[in-house]
Formats: structure tokens, C-alpha cells, sequence
């Protein structure tokens, strides 16, 4: 075989290893920034979760730990403000948000429910 040819196969498999290498860099870089993104994310959610539930029992809160229910799907708490007194004053739908988390499309639907008035009172008999 003509020498000129072995060293053209030579370079052309030099040059596939060093692109394979620097493609295999690339997408280990960019797998580890994901996978630390979703750590990320995940601790945030956890940490969310968590603010939640401790925030109703922090001395600045505005509502009593009594007068909660907590709901946790579209919106936190029930705020039956005043119940445990015996002196019910309003209803509050509490979203609690923590650090810079905004509405969810399921919050902002229940928000809006809310605002628009479409709220109602139902008794269900069991016979």
C-alpha cells in the first residue's frame, strides 16, 4: 500500500478520536450542568414544600395555626379567619410562596376562579 495513503488513513483516525473526545467532553459537561440543575430545582421544590408547612407557625403570621386547613393542590390553606373564637370573620384561599417562586397555571386558574366570584356552598346528603 503507498505510504501517502497510510498516513492519510492515519490522520483521518487521529482526527475521528480527537472529535469523538472533544464530543464526549462537551456532552459530559453538558450532562452534569443538567443533572445540577435538577438538583437545583428539586431542593427548591423541597424547600417550597417545606416553608409551606412551617410558615403558618412563625410568630409573624397572620392567621392562627387554628383556623387552617391545608389543602395543598391548587391552593395551600383555608383560612376560616376567626372560627376558632367562635367569631368567623372571612374566608381566605392562602397561597404561600416562598423566595421567588411565582403561580403555577393551576394556581393562577384557581385565582382567577376566585376573583371572577365563581365560588359556591354545597351540601352533599349521603342516603
Amino acid at each position: 500500500m503507498n505510504p501517502d495513503l497510510w498516513l492519510i488513513v492515519v490522520w483521518v483516525i487521529i482526527w475521528i478520536l480527537v472529535w469523538y473526545l472533544v464530543a464526549k467532553l462537551y456532552f459530559m459537561i453538558k450532562i452534569k450542568k443538567q443533572r445540577s440543575d435538577a438538583v437545583t430545582r428539586s431542593r427548591n421544590v423541597v424547600l417550597g414544600h417545606v416553608h409551606e408547612k412551617i410558615a403558618p407557625l412563625l410568630p409573624n403570621f397572620p392567621y392562627s395555626y387554628k383556623d387552617l386547613v391545608f389543602l395543598g393542590k391548587g391552593v395551600d390553606y383555608l383560612v376560616l379567619d376567626g372560627l376558632s373564637r367562635g367569631n368567623l370573620s372571612k374566608i381566605v384561599f392562602l397561597e404561600i410562596k416562598s423566595w421567588t417562586s411565582t403561580l403555577n397555571r393551576n394556581e393562577q386558574m384557581v385565582r382567577d376562579c376566585i376573583a371572577q366570584k365563581r365560588v359556591s356552598y354545597e351540601i352533599r346528603k349521603n342516603e
